[in-house]
């Protein structure tokens, strides 16, 4: 199958998280988000990944903290950005693609962000069949095939 790419005419940035004042309508911060590392027309085989911002499928959720969660980009990471500056504050590898949008649950006194990670035939990313859940404090339990 031909592997998704952005327009090699465009230059970066393909993929961009952007923080819009709602009473404004002025952008606060914008981002690339997202790397070449598994995906794109400069995808790099020793997986050093270029910061271009990379197309993305699936939302955001914002947590009452200031921390947003995405795993919407087709480098296979589960990110969270500082809500006031957009800087990326964590991120985590996942087993495959996450192409959809987290969740956050409180249990037991502590919150937790799960994430379905199964891949995007359309974009090429890879498959899985996995449901991958972090506590806040950055730990992750064993990956759910």
């Amino acid at each position: 199958m031909a592997e998704p790419a952005p327009d090699p005419l465009q230059r970066p940035v393909w993929g961009t998280l952007t923080a819009i004042d709602l009473v404004t309508k002025k952008i606060v911060w914008q981002h690339p988000v997202g790397t070449t590392r598994d995906t794109g027309p400069f995808r790099t085989h020793n997986n050093i990944p270029l910061p271009t911002g990379m197309y993305n499928i699936g939302g955001n959720i914002v947590t009452r903290g200031g921390v947003v969660f995405m795993g919407a980009t087709a480098d296979d990471y589960l990110r969270a950005f500082d809500v006031s500056t957009g800087e990326v504050i964590w991120r985590d590898r996942l087993p495959a693609g996450g192409q959809a949008t987290p969740l956050s649950y409180e249990s037991g006194g502590k919150q937790y962000v799960v994430i379905a990670a199964g891949g995007h035939g359309g974009l090429g990313t890879r498959s899985g069949d996995y449901i991958v859940a972090y506590t806040l404090d950055g730990a992750q339990g064993t990956p759910t095939p």
